[in-house]
């Protein structure tokens, strides 16, 4: 699997998008830890959620 963003990306999850936009704070493997403005901070296997990168001017 191929991840498409790196640290200080933007992120949204589409399964939940009450999260809101996320910050990707650091990869390792297949988890992604994100900081989310309305869920915190969250350690994600992109195995099994497929997070999607939200342009700069979009968030």
């Amino acid at each position: 699997m191929q991840i498409d963003f790196e640290p200080g990306d933007y992120v949204k999850n589409p399964s939940n998008i009450d999260w809101g936009i996320g910050q990707v704070q650091s990869i390792i493997g297949n988890k992604v830890t994100v900081n989310f403005e309305n869920f915190g901070k969250r350690v994600i296997n992109i195995e099994n959620v497929n997070l999607e990168k939200v342009n700069n001017e979009n968030k």
